[in-house]
């Protein structure tokens, strides 16, 4: 969503173009450009291949928050990823000869907004230690059309925050209505301090994922196109 990378790109041009039948808002600043493809699996595959096809990038991230599921892990620190796991098959993908120094451990890739119990179940059973909802399709298009892919995460919940219910507010475009979430918590004061809690959360990966990227789009080391490279597994 756009308010995990606002801060990054409130500098950059935005225009909008055409894919598919669908408008999306591009920020471009030099030779970088960022996507905004919604919440779930379906949104970023079609995001990802607008970028592709009206880009023709070199260099895919996949970025956004995630949350815990290593009850280490704290809001506001980067996961990068060295395997990404899609929780609908199994399937993994590798990335190879990653430069990104935080570049270890795995992050699942989950088709749903995942509460405390879900989490400790995916903790159990894939290992990962941390979870998003979109990073597998990312991975997925970008291997489609041979190009390098790299994940940057930022925690944005932690392994026993219970998110309050938000999953319902979500349509098949990807869209968050926040209004409706607004409206649904207003009557309920029993989760404000949850709802509050969640904003301050990603008020705070925020900021760290645009620091960091803002690190990574400067490092000509990093960012070079043979330097990722993916490799998908059953």
């Amino acid at each position: 969503m756009e308010r995990e990378v606002g801060a990054l790109v409130k500098n950059w041009r935005r225009i909008h173009r055409q894919y598919e039948g669908r408008t999306y808002s591009f920020f471009e600043s030099g030779d970088a450009v960022c996507v905004c493809g919604g919440i779930g699996l379906e949104a970023a595959r079609r995001a990802t291949e607008a970028a592709i096809t009206l880009y023709h990038p070199q260099l895919i991230f996949s970025v956004g928050f995630a949350g815990a599921l290593d009850p280490t892990l704290r809001v506001g620190e980067i996961f990068t990823p060295a395997t990404i796991i899609d929780a609908r098959d199994g399937s993994r993908t590798r990335l190879e000869d990653a430069q990104l120094e935080e570049g270890r451990g795995t992050l699942l890739t989950f088709p749903h907004v995942a509460g405390v119990a879900q989490k400790q179940k995916l903790l159990s059973s894939y290992a990962a230690q941390a979870v998003d909802m979109e990073a597998a399709a990312v991975a997925v298009a970008a291997e489609k059309h041979s190009v390098a892919f790299a994940a940057v995460k930022a925690i944005s919940d932690e392994a026993n925050f219970e998110i309050p219910g938000s999953e319902c507010f979500i349509d098949h475009e990807g869209r968050f209505h926040t209004g409706r979430f607004i409206l649904f918590g207003l009557p309920r004061p029993w989760l404000w301090p949850r709802i509050a809690k969640l904003a301050a959360n990603s008020r705070k990966a925020a900021t760290a994922l645009a620091e960091y990227l803002k690190q990574v789009l400067s490092n000509p080391e990093i960012t070079r196109p043979t330097t990722l490279t993916a490799r998908r597994h059953n």
